[in-house]
This record gives C-alpha cells, sequence and structure tokens, in this order.
C-alpha cells in the first residue's frame, strides 16, 4: 500500500490547483469525457506504457516502464494496492480472465512472463531474442500475439493451450502496435513508415502499405465494422486508412507524441492522447474526423485505456518536478 496520508499537504494543494489550472478544454464543443476522480502515485518514478483492465475484480494494471514494475490498482475504491517490481522495463499487459493470469511483455529483456494474479507470483516466461512490446489476444484460437525487436522486426505467437511458443512470422521492421481480426493482422512499422498486413493462415506477408509519415506511425486502432484503421503518428498527425484497399483515406492534425488511439464504437468516437500534453477526443462521421474536445494533460502522459466494459476511460500522467504522478479517471459522455 501507498502512504497517501503521508503525503505533505502542499502535494494535494499543488494537485489541486494544477487540476483548476489545467483541466480546462483548450478547444471544446461538447463535454464528451467528463473528468471523475484521481488516484494519486507517490512511489511511482518516471513515465508509463499500456494498461489491462480485470473487470470481475476492478483491477487496473499499469506498466510503469522507467519504475520497473507493474502498479495494481483498485478502481472501485480509487486506490493502488501492489506495486510488483522486478520487470525490466514493461511495455505492455494483457490479463487472461479466465485463468486469472496476468502477461507482461518487457523491452530491454524481450520477455512475456505470466503472473499469477492472486498471488502476484511469476509462474513462466517466454524468452525471445530482443525487446517485446505489444499484446494482443485471441479469444478464439487462445494464442497471445507479441511484437518483437529493435534491430530486427517479428509478431511471436505463444499458444495458451501449450504454454509453447509456436511460431514467430518476421517483418521487414520492428513493430509498434497492432490489431487482430479473425484472419488477418495489421502491423505498424515506423523504422519503414509502413503498415505489413499477414494473413493468419499462412503467417505471410500479403501487403505493404506505405505511411507517409516520418518513421513516426506507432499507436493504432480498429474499426472492424467499418473496415479502418487509425494510425497515429508522432509528429502530430491522425491518419485513417481503409483496411480493404490500403489507402490512406484522410488526415488531420493532433499534438505530438501521440502513444494512444482507443475507438468508442458505441459514440463514434476516438480518444487520443499525447505526450505533447493533450488528450483529444475526435467524432467519427464516416471518414471525415472532427475535433469535439481538447484537455490539457500533463507532459509525457501518452498512456490511456478505454475501458467499455467499466464504461471508463483512463489515463497515466507521469511524475513532474511538482507533482507525483497520478492516474486521471472519465466518464465519457452519452
Amino acid at each position: 500500500m501507498y502512504p497517501l496520508k503521508k503525503l505533505p499537504i502542499c502535494i494535494f494543494l499543488g494537485i489541486g490547483l494544477l487540476w483548476l489550472a489545467n483541466n480546462g478544454n483548450a478547444q471544446t464543443k461538447v463535454q464528451a469525457l467528463i473528468p471523475r476522480d484521481e488516484i494519486v502515485l507517490p512511489d511511482v518514478k518516471g513515465g508509463f506504457d499500456l494498461m489491462a483492465y480485470d473487470f470481475l475484480h476492478q483491477r487496473l494494471f499499469l506498466s510503469a516502464q522507467d519504475n520497473h514494475s507493474i502498479e495494481v490498482i483498485d478502481l472501485k475504491y480509487n486506490k493502488p494496492i501492489k506495486s510488483l517490481a522486478g520487470f525490466n522495463e514493461p511495455k505492455w499487459v494483457f490479463y487472461h480472465p479466465e485463468t486469472n493470469v496476468l502477461y507482461v511483455a518487457t523491452g530491454r529483456d524481450g520477455k512475456v512472463t505470466a503472473v499469477d494474479a492472486a498471488t502476484y507470483q511469476k509462474i513462466k516466461t517466454y524468452v525471445f531474442k530482443e525487446a517485446c512490446n505489444n499484446l494482443r489476444y485471441d479469444k478464439l484460437t487462445n494464442q497471445l500475439f507479441v511484437g518483437i525487436g529493435h534491430t530486427f522486426g517479428a509478431i511471436g505467437i505463444i499458444d495458451l493451450n501449450t504454454h509453447k511458443i509456436s511460431r514467430q512470422i518476421p517483418l521487414a521492421g520492428f513493430p509498434k502496435q497492432f490489431e487482430l481480426t479473425p484472419d488477418r493482422i495489421y502491423v505498424n512499422e515506423p523504422s519503414k513508415s509502413l503498415i505489413e498486413v499477414i494473413d493468419r493462415k499462412t503467417n505471410k506477408i500479403i501487403a505493404s502499405w506505405p505511411v507517409k509519415s516520418d518513421k513516426d506511425n506507432v499507436p493504432m486502432a480498429i474499426d472492424r465494422a467499418k473496415q479502418r484503421l487509425y494510425i497515429g503518428c508522432a509528429g502530430g498527425r491522425l491518419l485513417v486508412f481503409s483496411m480493404t484497399s490500403g489507402k490512406e483515406l484522410s488526415r488531420i492534425a493532433i499534438p505530438k507524441d501521440v502513444d494512444g488511439i482507443y475507438l468508442d464504437s458505441k459514440r463514434s468516437r476516438l480518444y487520443v492522447s499525447c505526450g505533447e500534453g493533450f488528450l483529444d477526443v475526435f467524432s467519427i462521421q464516416k471518414d471525415e474526423l472532427s475535433l469535439v474536445q481538447q484537455m490539457r494533460t500533463r507532459r509525457g502522459a501518452g498512456t490511456g485505456l478505454f475501458i467499455p466494459i467499466a464504461n471508463l476511460y483512463v489515463l497515466a500522467e507521469p511524475q513532474n518536478e511538482i507533482l507525483p504522478a497520478a492516474l486521471r479517471i472519465f466518464q465519457p459522455a452519452l
């Protein structure tokens, strides 16, 4: 547990003042995300990467990559409950509710570690050649897909039935975020300014789509119903691609250092978190995106997560010279 009561009162006053100063919307047409709570993480140093949610126990698992830990947060009572140390730059987490196991991908040592989410003990490690990043899960096949590499690129496949690495699919460049469909894998490869498409039946590349950017296509979101990919470029662009033709359909300017894009299909919105210090909400009308809300956040706050089942959006804000790290919780407006 974190000693919240021992924090100086000036820190809490500072948090409140900064919230009032920065929570005003830089550009707002509607209030699409409504601030609900803030959870202070005083012992977490540095920045964050991705998160996973446990609906049954209302736990959030947050990769504190610079702190080399996984932070476990109770979203029912809005408090930290556990810090899991000993991970070598955790990048991505996936929670498997059927087995109550957490999978952690680490960047520096190229591992995916399985953790018993009841005891928080490590139970198995899958070792790859280089950095592990993005994790995606296919429930139908019970496979966990892993983005691998820094000097090279591959998608690794862990068979959770046999608990073995079953395959690695080579790529043109190292993968950042990728998305699955039943028959395809769409992979962002910024070092090559490409989106590569993998046929899951043959495990081979069937298409390579150029991205007109400066080797900065990092986050990705998929709209399976509309057959669209949303690609974030760190230099300050949000692109819409057709999943059928591979063509860029539209683009729009966004703040720099985008790291998270999430689709809210129920409301036809995109939630876009940018490390420059902004959280943008876009309305989707056909292939056109329009900004409906922009909120100032802390610089470096690029890690977000939309949780449809809980109707929440959460944003991780790193510590700075004045304030400790914190998790901000928003409620999407109807």
